[in-house]
Parts: structure tokens; sequence; C-alpha cells
């Protein structure tokens, strides 16, 4: 009986076999229609793959878009920051090419100073409520700086320096209201190559011109002449420009002429400038400066 048994297993086992490779070799045999139970079973598998691939396409959908709405939102975020940063840099850019402009120029102007020295300074301080009188730079004693030395931009003359300490330096401008703020100038006639002495002392801060007083009633002063420092007093170098005359009118009683002088430099937007050192001074002019320094300091 076991073998029996064993045997009928193997048939069994055998016969399975040879089914199922038929039913293999059946299946991937071309043909141009299928079975019914072929049939019958690709359409329940493909109604069960229809109801399940709807909430799952739906679900894997909205876990994309939410995934896509953060990265949206981080990319957002790093694009308006990078924008803040752009417009900084901008900023930055147009800064240092203004400073980058005035340097040039400055260097420019160097090679043209044979009378002094100068100094190159920045400016580091200004008072709102006196901006046309005052500013600090960042040079002082220990760089070679001196009260009453003129002070210049590449465009011109825009004061001198008032008090000078270790480190830092306060300069006078010449829109200064003070009345000791005075500067011996002369206005060029270019094509007769004649000089017309005055002082500039004052500015009219309706005009924002400076005042250029005492010309001689019968000088021919005319709209457009350049003016610049004498270099008679003993402060300022020869040679300084100063401005151009844009308007001249009889002073008081008839004696004089004032004329209104339009500065080279802009005044009002000065970030570097340049220190003169005179090379040589006259040495009474020099004890007068001491003098006067004195007096004003008592």
């Amino acid at each position: 009986m076991p073998q029996f048994f064993l045997n009928k297993r193997l048939i069994i086992l055998l016969v399975s076999i040879i089914i199922l490779v038929s039913l293999i070799g059946f299946s991937l045999r071309e043909r141009d229609s299928v079975t019914w139970p072929e049939q019958f079973l690709k359409d329940m598998t493909g109604w069960a793959q229809n109801i399940v691939a709807g909430p799952t396409q739906y679900i894997a959908g909205f876990f994309e878009n939410v995934q896509d709405l953060q990265n949206t939102y981080e990319e957002n975020k790093e694009l308006k920051s990078r924008l803040d940063k752009l417009a900084f840099l901008e900023a930055e850019v147009q800064l240092l090419e203004k400073d980058n402009a005035e340097l040039r120029e400055i260097l420019e102007k160097e090679d043209s100073l044979t009378d002094y020295e100068p100094i190159q300074a920045t400016v580091i301080g200004r008072n709102p409520l006196r901006w046309e009188e005052k500013l600090t730079i960042n040079k002082g004693t220990r760089d070679g700086i001196e009260a009453n030395m003129a002070v210049i931009t590449a465009n011109g003359l825009i004061g001198k320096v008032k008090s000078a300490q270790t480190f830092t330096s306060t300069i006078q401008l010449v829109s200064s209201k003070d009345p000791t703020n005075r500067i011996s100038a002369v206005v060029q006639d270019g094509e007769k190559k004649e000089e017309t002495f005055g002082l500039i002392e004052g500015y009219d801060e309706k005009t924002k011109r400076l005042l250029m007083t005492k010309i001689p009633y019968d000088a021919k002063v005319e709209k457009g002449q350049m003016v610049v420092t004498s270099g008679y007093g003993g402060v300022f170098p020869k040679g300084l420009p100063i401005g151009k005359v844009v308007e001249v009118t009889p002073a008081e009683y008839g004696l004089t002429q004032t004329a209104y002088i339009e500065p080279n430099a802009d005044l009002y937007d000065i970030q570097h400038v340049m220190v003169t050192k005179l090379n040589s001074i006259n040495p009474e002019i020099q004890e007068e400066l001491e003098e006067l320094n004195e007096e004003e300091e008592s």
C-alpha cells in the first residue's frame, strides 16, 4: 500500500507539471482572441486596478501638490532674499563707483600739484543742523595737518582747516557764515590774460552762491569767468579753482562791485577731500596766522 500511494503521488505531480507547462505554452502563443476565463480574469483585474488607482493617484497627487507648494514657498523666500541682496549690492556698487570716480579725479588732480603737498582724507562727520558750516575728516596732526590749510576736492576749493586734533580735523567750508572766513581770490579773463582781485566773504543761502566783494568799480567782470585763489593770503595756494561768475552787481555806494560765484565743488555731497600743505610759507604771514588762531581760541 505505501508503494502504491507513493507512485500515485508521483503520477499526480507529473500530470500537474505537464498541465502547467501546457497552460503556459498555450498562454504564450500568439492568438487573435483569448478564452473566456482569461477574458473574465483580465476584466476583473482591470476593474480592481481602476478602483484602487483612482484614490491612489488622487492621494499621491495631493501630497505632490503640497510638496510643490512647500518648494514654491521656499523658492519664493530664497528669491526675495536674493532680491534684497541684489538691491543692497546695486546700492553698494553705485557707491563704490562714485568713490572710485572721486578718487580717480583726486589722483589726476595730484599730478598737477606743484606748490603744495596733498593729504588725502575722508569725511567722517557733519552736523545736519549746520550742514553749510563745518565737517570732520579722518586726518589730524599726526598726518601733518595744521590749522588754516586749504581743503579741496577734485573740482575745487571747499574750505580750510579750522582746527586739527591728533586723529581728526574740523573743516570750515567756504559757505560758512563766519565773518572772518575770507579768501583772497582773482577773476580770470582768459581772453585778455588779466586778473581782477577781490575777496570771497559770505554766502547767499537763497541762490547757493558765494559772494566775492571788494571788486573795483571799474573792473570788467563778466558772467562765466573763472574765479581762483590768488595765493596772496598766505593760507591758500595760488590757482585753486573756486567757481564761476554768474552775476555782478554794484556794491553799497557804488565804490566796488559784488560778484555771485557758483562754486565748482559740490558743497553738499562731500566724501573725499585733499588737505593742501604748502611747501613754503612767508614767516611773517605764518606769525600773523598763529596770532589770529590764539585770539580765536581765547
